[in-house]
């Protein structure tokens, strides 16, 4: 007997179960595949955010965090506080049992005229005072006037006599001082406004119509300004020459134009006098141009790679830089790490500077004066954690803080050469006040107009802060020094005179 045969299935159902998995097998790839491109936006877009997070950190940013001057703190930035935070309850003025500030009587070999005033009857009973009646010393009170404004001019008459031998007419000759239409002192005050009231032509020209009734053009103003550059060329290059030879000396650079093309105007400030040049680059090689190749003294400066580059046998990192960068940083941080090493840091350098005031005796420091001693014993333990700190954050997640910890680490010397060096500074303020001026002339002046003009403006700036640095007159150097080069004789140098053994 055959088995019976059983019913063949029917293969559309499974066919149907096929074709719905292989669907949904393609749904899910292709929802998977939207998945990883909304990711991959999101976290593009999140980037994006932090980007423009740190870029609107970096624009309110002012002078206390950066190096951008304070005029620069307006609307584009947070203006940094001013002042006190919260308001005084003390009225304004002094207070009381505030000792009084009067103006110092000048002596009395100033004095040009003298009045004496007696009084003739008595304010109580109206007797008659005679100069028998005297008593005790006169009060003294002075007032301060200007004379009379007025140009003091002299006229030459050069005459012209005949040879009765040969016929020949003879015209008397000009002194060399006298070659031109303005005398010294005038010529010099022409450079002393221009340079030290920073006062463009135009307003020298009417100060001298208006005031002194001195007709004058703009190009005769120009050509006392290139006499004054060329009276003290020689001063200029004494100083020049002996920048290479000084213990200490303070370096910073800046922008400037000529004709709107770019130059850097240098400056460097040693003990004694401030150094002022014009160069076309802010490479090392104007260093070594200017120092030699080698510097044997302490350079102070930032940390800007082209003082890195100079070889000098010791440095003195700025520690107000490096303070502006940490809170700077902080501001920036976006790690917990990344702001307890700026905390930290800026609580170390305010314990240092704490010592460096005792040290130099402020009278508003905390605490006896220091010693040399005493202030290498107590700096040394800031200094050992302050090291370790860097080390701990050379290889930190923030940039920011990795640059600073690092910078931190391989100079860590060159940081604190002034707890060691007579005549050190831990911060680069004097260069920064001396290139302050040259600032202020740049804009006032819309910088030079040719190379001559360069020179002019780096002569003139070197011996006019150099005379204020040494406590000369200004006017009266610039006169004497315009009044030898006319007559050819030597120039006083503005070098510290050595003393004979």
């Amino acid at each position: 007997m055959k088995p019976k045969r059983r019913p063949a299935r029917s293969r559309r159902p499974s066919d149907a179960h096929a074709a719905e998995v292989e669907r949904l097998r393609h749904e899910n790839e292709r929802l998977h595949r939207e998945l990883e491109e909304r990711e991959r936006q999101i976290a593009e877009q999140e980037d994006q955010i932090e980007d423009l997070k740190r870029q609107l950190a970096l624009r309110q940013q002012n002078s206390t965090t950066t190096s951008k001057p304070p005029s620069s703190d307006g609307l584009a930035g947070c203006q940094r506080l001013r002042g006190r935070r919260t308001k005084s309850r003390r009225r304004a003025g002094g207070q009381p049992g505030h000792p009084g500030r009067h103006r110092a009587l000048v002596p009395v070999e100033r004095v040009d005229t003298m009045v004496d005033l007696s009084p003739e009857r008595c304010r109580g009973c109206a007797h008659r005072l005679t100069a028998s009646h005297v008593v005790g010393d006169p009060r003294r009170h002075q007032v301060t006037d200007l004379p009379e404004l007025a140009a003091h001019i002299t006229e030459y008459r050069c005459h012209r006599r005949q040879c009765p031998a040969c016929g020949t007419t003879t015209l008397a000759s000009l002194p060399d001082d006298l070659s031109s239409q303005f005398g010294p002192q005038l010529t010099a005050l022409i450079a002393y406004l221009t340079v030290v009231c920073r006062l463009p032509r135009l307003v020298v020209q009417r100060l001298l119509e208006g005031v002194l009734h001195i007709p004058i053009s703009l190009g005769s103003t120009q050509t006392a300004w290139e006499e004054a550059s060329a009276a003290v060329a020689v001063p200029y290059q004494e100083l020049q020459e002996a920048l290479a030879h000084q213990p200490v000396l303070n370096g910073d650079e800046t922008g400037h134009r000529t004709n709107g093309e770019k130059r850097w105007l240098w400056t460097l400030v040693a003990p004694t006098f401030i150094f002022y040049a014009i160069a076309t680059a802010r490479g090392a090689d104007v260093l070594r141009a200017l120092l030699g190749a080698s510097f044997a003294g302490v350079l102070g400066s930032d940390r800007l790679p082209t003082y890195l580059t100079y070889a000098a046998a010791r440095r003195q990192f700025c520690w107000s830089h490096f303070r502006r960068n940490l809170l700077s940083a902080q501001e920036l941080a976006t790690t917990g790490s990344a702001t307890r090493f700026c905390r930290e840091a800026l609580r170390l350098q305010r314990r240092l500077f704490r010592l460096w005031h005792r040290f130099r005796g402020d009278p508003d420091a905390r605490g006896a004066p220091l010693t040399r001693a005493q202030l290498i014993a107590k700096v040394l333990p800031i200094e050992k954690r302050l090291f370790a700190l860097a080390e701990r954050h050379v290889n930190a997640a923030d940039v920011e803080v990795s640059n600073l910890a690092r910078a931190l680490f391989q100079h860590h010397p060159h940081f604190f050469t002034f707890v060691h060096e007579d005549g050190v500074e831990p911060t680069n303020n004097s260069a920064e006040r001396a290139l302050r001026t040259a600032v202020q002339w740049r804009k006032i002046m819309f910088g030079t107009r040719s190379t001559a003009g360069e020179l002019a403006v780096a002569r003139l700036l070197t011996v006019t802060r150099t005379c204020q640095l040494q406590q000369i007159s200004v006017l009266a150097y610039l006169t004497a020094a315009i009044s030898c080069h006319r007559r050819c004789h030597a120039v006083a140098s503005l070098l510290p005179k050595r003393s004979t053994p």
